[in-house]
């Protein structure tokens, strides 16, 4: 009896908690829609944070994942802040590798698509001290069981033959402290990234409840929203999620003989008639999206084009679609990477401009924390 009243609550438990996720992504879609409305006339009010781990070379998922969408927010006139997360480069693994070298393939690749250092802000993490001491705070306002219940954190738990660092279980705060401390109101991310921004509204609120309305009388930071991506599925060229770890992505900065070796050796199947059919063929129709991305053309119209021309005309077609599409930037980055000093420069001012930001929450943080002690 005692047995089975446990399962059945339980179940209730689980059945709870999947509403309320479905209730809040819900609520953040219809909040992402607004904003993508409000961006056409008025993107100045807005300001981004986002960026990458430089753990190795971008390639074209990351392209149209994301990339493309932070130069067209840009250029629609948003605030962009860019990191590039050296530090957390830290948090899952035993050393930074060559971090000097991928931070600046990472700086070329932003660059290269059309990233402007004069309208989006880019910067590493290890260079902005006053946003990693914000951690400290910030840190106060969690608890150990709400750290462990965040999905990256769970999994990398689930997944690691070994202790878990407290840089990686504080990964969350360090990720609110990224956001929050430019005092971003906007976060591309997917459906998956959600509770991670809902940790920085926790933090957020959490600060406000119990520092910010008693001295300051009013918010010290916002309550960022997600903008929600319906970035694309890539698959790798083996069938499976593109991943730099697998060895089956095409990069950003691969030459175009590079290119069409990789995509000759993608899977597809037996069948001579090509269609687009993502669940009875998914490596088919993820070279038809593929195409269809490069020359915004839809995947079934490439399909119909290609026919039986068989898999040998499919990468042919998707050959040329991606080096076509990617060879102005990659001629954009070898005149770059030809550059060394002009990457530092950039870096340089874009820490500069986030160290001045990041001193001033910091000051407003001790001020509202009554942690002030500077002579008047």
């Amino acid at each position: 009896m005692t047995d089975v009243s446990t399962s059945d609550e339980t179940q209730v438990d689980v059945e709870t908690a999947s509403e309320s996720e479905s209730s809040s992504y819900d609520a953040a879609q219809r909040r992402s829609r607004q904003i993508e409305a409000d961006l056409a006339g008025d993107a100045g009010r807005y300001r981004m944070l986002t960026g990458d781990r430089p753990t190795g070379r971008l390639h074209i998922g990351h392209y149209f994942g994301s990339l493309a969408n932070r130069v067209r927010l840009q250029e629609l006139g948003v605030d962009s802040w860019i990191v590039i997360a050296d530090y957390q480069v830290i948090t899952d693994r035993d050393g930074v590798g060559p971090i000097r070298e991928r931070v600046l393939s990472l700086l070329v690749d932003y660059l290269a698509v059309g990233l402007d250092p004069a309208r989006s802000t880019i910067f590493t993490h290890s260079a902005v001290p006053a946003l990693n001491q914000l951690m400290l705070p910030f840190l106060s306002l969690v608890t150990d069981s709400e750290l462990r219940r965040n999905p990256t954190v769970k999994s990398e738990l689930a997944a690691s033959q070994r202790p878990m660092s407290g840089l990686m279980l504080t990964y969350p705060v360090h990720q609110a402290a990224d956001i929050l401390f430019c005092k971003a109101n906007v976060v591309p991310v997917g459906k998956d990234q959600l509770p991670h921004l809902e940790q920085t509204r926790v933090v957020a609120r959490r600060f406000d409840e119990t520092y910010g309305r008693g001295s300051l009388k009013a918010p010290v930071f916002p309550q960022p929203d997600a903008l929600l991506s319906e970035a694309p599925n890539i698959l790798g060229t083996d069938g499976t999620k593109m991943s730099k770890s697998r060895g089956n992505t095409i990069e950003i900065g691969m030459t175009a003989d590079a290119t069409a070796k990789i995509i000759k050796r993608a899977v597809t199947d037996s069948d001579r008639n090509i269609t687009y059919d993502p669940q009875g063929r998914p490596e088919v129709a993820n070279l038809l999206l593929l195409a269809a991305l490069c020359t915004g053309r839809t995947p079934q119209s490439w399909a119909d084009e290609i026919g039986d021309g068989g898999a040998g005309r499919l990468k042919a077609v998707v050959t040329e679609a991606v080096n076509s599409t990617f060879a102005p930037i990659r001629e954009r980055r070898a005149e770059l990477e030809a550059d060394p000093g002009h990457l530092l420069r950039v870096l340089a001012e874009g820490n500069a401009r986030a160290n001045a930001v990041a001193e001033a929450t910091l000051d407003e943080v001790r001020e509202a924390m009554g942690m002030a002690y500077d002579l008047a």
